[in-house]
This record gives structure tokens, sequence and C-alpha cells, in this order.
């Protein structure tokens, strides 16, 4: 699993122009996953990025969860961050695990968040084509993988 970290302030996915997810201050989380990835994965992934500390504490350093925080995740599934883009000028996407066994995966990340963390998780929709928006405080980016 590869999953984008960003720290924001307030964020919301659409879909068809109507909100499907939003959240206040969190974490957004693009959530890729490939073919070669196993619950074990997004176990790992979800229990990483549930403890990191990327919010400041009284002194200024990145010493607070997102649980710490009392923050909430958006969650979106984004099969393009396992595109190759070496050869050519179109990305091959053949890294991203099928629409099956990603869907699958990416729900078990989700639940592992929301029940071994005790996390609000908002989400996008799945497979639909959606419009995200958030303000990334810090700016505050992290890339979080599995492997």
């Amino acid at each position: 699993m590869k999953v984008v970290v960003q720290r924001s302030l307030e964020a919301k996915v659409t879909v068809n122009e109507e909100v499907v997810g939003a959240i206040d201050h969190g974490l957004v989380l693009l959530v890729g996953i490939t073919h070669e990835d196993t619950t074990e994965d997004a176990h790992y992934t979800a229990d990483k990025i549930a403890n990191l500390r990327l919010f400041e504490d009284e002194n200024e350093k990145l010493n607070l969860s997102v649980q710490d925080v009392g923050g909430q995740i958006l969650s979106i599934s984004q099969f393009t961050l396992y595109g190759d883009c070496r050869k050519g000028r179109r990305p091959n996407f053949m890294a991203a695990a099928k629409p099956e066994q990603a869907e699958s995966l990416y729900e078990e990340f989700n639940d592992r968040l929301r029940e071994a963390h005790g996390l609000k998780v908002e989400t996008g929709s799945f497979g639909e084509m959606m419009n995200v928006s958030f303000t990334n405080h810090g700016p505050v980016t992290l890339i979080v993988e599995s492997k």
C-alpha cells in the first residue's frame, strides 16, 4: 500500500456535486493499493498513520497524533498512486490492484482506523470520479508505504 498523508484544517469530497464525505481538522489520505497487498499491509499502514506524530504540541513540536488531537480522517481511494511514468507520456497502471481486490483492502484499511483506533473516518465513493478539496495545514505531506 502507498498512502499520501496530508494534515488538513478541513476537507471534503464530492461526487456529482454532492458532498459524500467531509471532516474538520485531521488527515486527508490518498490510498493506493497494489496487487501484492494483503490484509497485513492494510493493518500495518492504518496503524502507522493513526500513530504518526504530525500535529504540534504546546512547544510547536510534531509530537501529537491524529488521535491525540481529536482529529478525523478523510480517506480517498487513489489507484493513480501506482501509475508508472518512466516510459512514454501516458502512465501505466499495471501495478494498481484490480478493483475487486482494491476495494476490499481499502475497506479493511478504513475499518482498522475506525475499530482499532477509534477514529472518525469519512470516505469518497470507490471507483467514482471525485473532487477533493482541502486546506493543507503546514503544509505537512508524507508518503507511508507498507513495503
